[in-house]
């Protein structure tokens, strides 16, 4: 497929009407993959399938409710590199939207690359930057880009000694993926030590995760997520957007994939983007070109602004999860060109501002008893045709799937994301828990407090 400055694939299809009995083309038709079966997939597709241009969508391996957007679900692991080419030729498709870390830091984005498919994801070495804490630390410390102070150890011993010298609590990290829960935020020096043992002597979040952990100062402050569009120099800042890790409300509880997010933040002041674009963003990835790992995709970062200026708690390599759901929700232009663009080296053509909904959005992840750890699947879900009826409102589907009497049922930890549009952000997330309270599946658990410390600080 061809990577040249507005040029279609030949693969392209296109749309035409009829003018004085001749055929005019109108807008090229991509055919689009989308790697995952996730809530952020069902966004994707959900926002994907709105664009003129797409043609046929597919997603790998979806959910129930990427199918119910007319997606094509494909039961194929987003892993197996080998039969996603083969699909990709196949169905010739014209970009690849890879959803997940786990394919792009196993190579997913290089392997269809090298078969001249255009993707949307970085390279693996670029993933890097999600994939290795160590990495993304190290990488901040030559590129100045503020952030704790930390070291890293590969045996525990070491790692007690250091913690045990701290006159300051600390976070500990497991150095490769873990899904989002490898990161274990402590209050006292005997709970990092128990930490420490967690992570490396019973891996708790795989051997290859914890073969190295970071071990950093615990900031104070409030969290905030930013993501930009890169590709190579090239970004576009996206709405900065709140996530809620721990599964407990007050923020207790075990780290989790994300139990709830909105967009915009109202700490995000025109100033204060400016400042994370230019201390963070810029000099992270020009560090990663000097590298040879120019990037291409989405650049996440999940920050803490301190009284000292925010700083870098980690950074992700794609769009978050659930943060993806209320700012799709929010945008209100054409996702495939824009990706399109983004994976085709163009990005610097774009020039039109992002258009999104002046309303904020507010996400409510509905999870499975148990989550983040052991859960039971299978359990009937009811309601959530109510829940879509209400005005604003999207239900984002995560871990669900149709039981062989057509049933909607549960199929994760994390099973829907409840999202709504308000005037305000009361208003959102009003809009958002009468939808929540439309739904119900045995077991079902949610946070009660999605936005509702910014709330607070607004009044």
């Amino acid at each position: 497929m061809s990577e040249k400055s507005g040029e279609a694939s030949q693969n392209v299809q296109h749309s035409t009407v009829q003018t004085g009995g001749t055929t005019t083309d109108v807008v090229p038709r991509w055919n689009v993959l989308v790697v995952g079966k996730g809530g952020r997939e069902h966004a994707l597709v959900w926002k994907l399938k709105q664009s003129p241009r797409a043609g046929k969508v597919f997603c790998v391996p979806g959910n129930a409710g990427t199918a119910d957007e007319g997606a094509v679900n494909v039961a194929i692991s987003p892993l197996d590199k080998d039969r996603l080419a083969r699909l990709c030729q196949k169905e010739r498709i014209d970009l690849v939207v890879i959803g997940p870390e786990e394919p792009l830091a196993a190579g997913l984005a290089d392997y269809l690359r090298a078969r001249e498919i255009r993707v949307f994801g970085p390279s693996a070495a670029a993933a890097q930057i999600e994939a290795s804490k160590v990495f993304a630390k190290q990488l901040m410390r030559h590129a100045y880009v503020p952030t704790a102070e930390f070291q890293v150890f590969d045996h525990p011993e070491p790692a007690r000694l250091y913690i045990e010298t701290r006159d300051y609590p600390v976070v500990v990290k497991a150095d490769g993926l873990a899904g989002g829960k490898g990161v274990i935020v402590c209050r006292d020096a005997a709970e990092a030590v128990r930490a420490v043992r967690r992570i490396m002597t019973e891996e708790e979040f795989g051997a290859q995760a914890g073969r190295r952990i970071v071990v950093e100062k615990r900031l104070e402050g409030e969290e905030m997520s930013v993501l930009a569009i890169v590709s190579g120099h090239t970004l576009v800042m996206l709405p900065p957007c709140q996530d809620h890790k721990a599964v407990y409300d007050g923020d207790q509880g075990p780290n989790t994939g994300g139990m709830g997010a909105y967009c915009p933040t109202p700490r995000a002041t025109p100033e204060l983007l400016r400042e994370i674009e230019r201390n963070i963003f810029v000099p992270t990835v020009h560090a990663l070109k000097r590298e040879h790992r120019s990037f291409q995709g989405v650049l996440y970062a999940g920050l803490m602004l301190t009284a000292q200026g925010p700083r870098v708690l980690e950074f992700n390599c794609r769009f978050g999860d659930p943060e993806t759901q209320p700012l799709l929700m929010r945008w209100q232009g054409d996702l495939l060109q824009l990706l399109y663009a983004a994976a085709g080296g163009e990005l610097a053509d774009w020039q039109a501002p992002l258009p999104f909904d002046p309303r904020p959005a507010v996400c409510v992840v509905l999870c499975s008893a148990g989550y983040p750890g052991k859960y039971e699947t299978g359990k009937v879900i009811h309601g959530v045709a109510e829940a879509e009826a209400l005005p604003d409102v999207k239900v984002f589907h995560a871990g669900t799937r149709r039981d062989d009497q057509g049933r909607l049922v549960t199929d994760g930890g994390r099973v829907l994301a409840v999202t709504a549009l308000g005037d305000d952000l009361r208003h959102a997330r009003e809009r958002a828990y009468q939808a929540v309270r439309c739904i119900h599946f045995s077991g079902m658990h949610y946070r009660t407090d999605i936005g509702l410390k910014a709330l607070k600080s607004l009044s």
